[in-house]
């Protein structure tokens, strides 16, 4: 019942019930051989009575709502956002204490999130402090070394150099990866894209990385099991940024003497799945659904020296997803792993279709 309405009757029985009464008195004194005395007090009774029932009615409508609001309001005032106020009445009143929890659980959603994303940012700073702490410690070494005299020879001297300019190299990339990052993070990522053709994009990939992983003592082997030549609709800088941080992932935690890598492709329907399979580590299948999280560290990686920002893969999954596709890892533990992708095909209808839209 709205608050209008419970006025209007509110207000009604205050000006009707005595004239009520006062009529059924004046009609009942006659039969009911009464003396006035007793009429009247019949009367207040009456009167007493609706009166109380009345109050109650209005404390119940209106006071105690708006006390259990005042109460809410000064709770979180406090900060403390877990108090609940639980109003059933259907006026306005009511209306606002709900609007008011709406708002509480708003407010308390905005808090998480603000702790969510300061202590994801500490653990970033925590994590990108321990990955430049390594290579600027082991440029220093070196750089010493060759100050020191030390690196004599010209072999040596290569060494030392050629240890630096990659460690560098892995800072440089560390902070391309932090820049990023921070794009994500405020979905400002830039995109090109474009109809790319899948076996020049992907079979040109593994040519590419093929002779520095056989350096590394990792096989790569790549296969295109699609009957027909397809294009997708997809940013070529992002895409290799997302093979890049697989391919890196499985030669950082890379355990065999004998490193295996694949690369496949598959028809999906609408779409293409990519595979890329290697046999390292592996990840434990409690760890297969979170690996995709900010931060998140299987404790394999966790407890090696190898490292890393945390923030990777989180990346390559928020690129596959603004490309229309999705992304998930099967493996185990020391069986290695395979990270699976899906991007949509490129058709020239829907092409044509979005255009003209």
């Amino acid at each position: 019942m709205k608050l209008k309405t419970k006025l209007i009757i509110a207000f009604l029985i205050v000006i009707l019930m005595p004239v009520l009464l006062l009529m059924l008195t004046v009609w009942l004194a006659p039969h009911l051989g009464r003396d006035d005395g007793t009429i009247l007090t019949l009367v207040i009774l009456a009167l007493a009575v609706t009166a109380v029932i009345l109050a109650t009615w209005i404390y119940t409508s209106f006071i105690r709502p708006i006390t259990e609001l005042r109460k809410a309001a000064r709770e979180i005032s406090e900060g403390n956002l877990d108090y609940e106020l639980d109003v059933k009445s259907g006026d306005e009143v009511g209306d606002l204490c709900r609007d008011f929890e709406n708002m509480r659980k708003r407010l308390k959603a905005t808090a998480e999130e603000k702790m969510q994303i300061d202590a994801d940012h500490r653990m970033l700073i925590s994590n990108i402090s321990h990955d430049l702490k390594t290579p600027i410690t082991a440029i220093k070494g070196y750089a010493g070394g060759i100050l020191d005299g030390v690196a004599q020879g010209p072999e040596k001297l290569d060494k030392y150099v050629r240890t630096i300019y990659n460690k560098a190299n892995d800072m440089d990339a560390l902070i391309d990866e932090l820049t990023l990052y921070s794009k994500i993070d405020t979905s400002r990522i830039p995109y090109n894209f474009h109809p790319v053709d899948v076996e020049g994009f992907f079979g040109g990939y593994a040519d590419e990385i093929k002779d520095d992983l056989d350096s590394q003592g990792i096989s790569l082997t790549y296969y295109n099991y699609l009957t027909e030549p397809v294009r997708i609709v997809g940013d070529e800088e992002q895409l290799r940024r997302v093979l890049n941080n697989i391919v890196s992932n499985s030669v950082k935690y890379m355990d065999k003497k004998n490193g295996f890598m694949a690369i496949r492709i598959r028809d999906a329907g609408d779409s293409i799945r990519v595979e890329i399979e290697d046999n390292g580590k592996g990840i434990a299948k409690k760890d297969l659904p979170f690996v995709f999280e900010r931060f998140y560290r299987t404790d394999s990686s966790r407890n090696s020296s190898t490292g890393g920002s945390g923030i990777g893969l989180s990346i390559v999954k928020k690129i596959i997803e603004d490309h229309g596709g999705r992304i998930w890892a099967t493996g185990d533990l020391g069986a290695g792993t395979v990270m699976h992708f899906e991007l949509k095909k490129y058709r020239e209808a829907d092409h044509e279709q979005d255009t003209d839209s």
